[in-house]
């Protein structure tokens, strides 16, 4: 397989897309619009956000080979008529789709018979499913979930997402002020929990904010921790316990205040995120700092691929007893995509 860092530079500086032909298909679902949007925002281009909904019937559309709008709400099935007032007129046709998720591939797959749109789908949605790998224009598969060698497939490191260097520099320069009074180096706790609950065992959460407390109290440094919904009230109050030796701020989920989450990881001069979270961990690997993996425990198979390959590509290491930094390149996925996407289809 061609390794996943490496993309082809384009021979000329391809036209840019038109405004609004480039359409997102923004599935609320954890984890499938933030990467397809992450994608669209590093194109550089305008583009339409196309907010999608979903009813009883959503299981079934992937049963419409060719594609489908069966299972979007009415008012989602509205929203996209209005943009579509008359399929005849090239302008007003989507250029370019971008969707994340099974269920948005079938719509997406419905508007490349209806358009002639190009679609960039990430996820694979054809493995297991009836999709075929050749009715998208670019597959965006992660590689542990072990995609096959394809023309239109393009193989990342993680998962897509939304905090490009841009975003991360903003976060710091915002929170720059509020987090001065934490000594470096600061360590970014980012917590989960297990798969598919939100009840992390509260010892387990103890012991981790007592093992990240004592790293960084042995540097003097502090802890900047945010835990997740997976986490749970009675874990996050556990994990606060133990952080309790060393300086720290710690963000508890659903906290009215504002989310300091993408601040954290901007400010960080080492990254502990647990094993369990295929987001959290792409997100952190998208920074300067190191990245250690806690609680391999909490990981699943898909969970246990990625950091095999996040390991071997230098990406990130197992938490043990040291946060010392090494060379590693940032990793922007998103970055990648969008500058493929921009080399093969220029739509002009």
């Amino acid at each position: 397989m061609t390794d996943a860092r490496e993309t082809t530079q384009p021979q000329t500086d391809p036209a840019p897309p038109p405004a609004d032909r480039v359409w997102v298909l923004d599935d609320p679902r954890a984890g499938f619009g933030m990467q397809a949007l992450g994608i669209a925002e590093r194109l550089g281009v305008p583009f339409r956000r196309m907010a999608l909904s979903w009813n009883w019937k959503a299981h079934l559309a992937g049963l419409a080979r060719h594609g489908s709008l069966l299972g979007i709400t009415a008012g989602a099935r509205r929203t996209m008529a209005e943009a579509l007032p008359d399929l005849a007129l090239a302008d007003e046709r989507p250029g370019l789709v971008i969707s994340a998720g099974s269920r948005a591939a079938t719509v997406a797959l419905w508007l490349k018979a209806h358009t002639g749109c190009r679609v960039v789908q990430c996820l694979g949605p054809g493995f297991g499913g009836l999709f075929r790998e050749e009715q998208f224009d670019l597959l965006v598969i992660p590689e542990h979930d072990r995609p096959p060698a394809a023309p239109n497939i393009l193989a990342v490191l993680g998962a897509p997402h939304r905090l490009s260097p841009l975003v991360l520099r903003q976060a710091r320069a915002s929170w720059k002020e509020r987090l001065a009074h934490l000594p470096r180096p600061r360590v970014a706790l980012l917590v989960g929990g297990p798969q598919r609950a939100n009840n992390m065992p509260p010892a387990l959460a103890h012991g981790l904010g007592r093992t990240v407390a004592r790293l960084a109290s042995a540097r003097r440094g502090s802890v900047l921790a945010s835990s997740s919904q997976r986490t749970g009230a009675e874990a996050t109050e556990a994990l606060a316990a133990g952080l309790s030796r060393v300086l720290h701020l710690l963000y508890r989920f659903g906290e009215p205040d504002e989310d300091p989450y993408t601040a954290f990881l901007a400010s960080a001069d080492a990254i502990v995120v647990t094993a369990d979270s295929i987001a959290m961990i792409s997100e952190a690997c998208a920074t300067g700092a190191p990245v250690y993996i806690a609680l391999p425990e909490l990981a699943g198979p898909r969970q246990r691929r990625l950091l095999a390959t996040l390991y071997d590509a230098g990406q990130a290491r197992p938490l043990h007893e040291d946060l010392s930094p090494w060379p590693r390149p940032t990793l922007d996925e998103a970055g990648r995509v969008a500058t493929e996407i921009r080399r093969r289809f220029p739509l002009d």
